[in-house]
């Protein structure tokens, strides 16, 4: 614990630094968009500390924290602008609904693949069975499986 107050006390631009890359790293890992901001938050206060300026670790704590509420609140606005439907961006089976997929594997007895949002999944087909490479319409999510139509 001295090894990390001792580099705090001499360059807590590193400290600050392995906080943020460490909230980056759980987020890449977990993709929760909650912890981005503080990851960034961090950034900033290593910076801060980088170029001079110092104020003891309660301070940089208060300015993280800060800056950490109004980073989360202007993502917040920013995202209900760019996606005024409501639709959560981290929910990826319903952003497929009405996505145009392609078959990729025949369906055989109504069941087949396709190809959609940059991944192959498995899908049941409503009506006719479409032949490889055509396009169809995602109509339902359920899992993995999802649930297709050629209109």
């Amino acid at each position: 614990m001295t090894v990390v107050a001792d580099l705090y006390a001499a360059q807590p631009f590193w400290i600050w630094l392995a906080v943020g890359v460490l909230l980056l790293a759980v987020e890449a890992m977990f993709s929760t968009e909650w912890l981005l901001w503080p990851a960034v938050a961090a950034g900033l206060v290593a910076v801060m500390t980088a170029v001079g300026v110092r104020l003891g670790l309660p301070g940089e704590v208060a300015v993280f924290a800060v800056l950490t509420v109004i980073a989360t609140l202007l993502s917040r606005r920013l995202i209900q602008k760019a996606n005024p439907d409501g639709v959560d961006i981290n929910d990826r089976d319903s952003r497929l609904i009405d996505q145009r997929a392609r078959v990729v594997e025949a369906f055989v007895g109504g069941r087949g693949r396709v190809f959609v949002s940059g991944a192959e999944w498995p899908a049941v087909i409503e009506g006719a069975a479409p032949d490889v490479g055509q396009d169809v319409v995602v109509r339902g999510v359920s899992g993995s499986l999802l649930t297709v139509s050629s209109n």
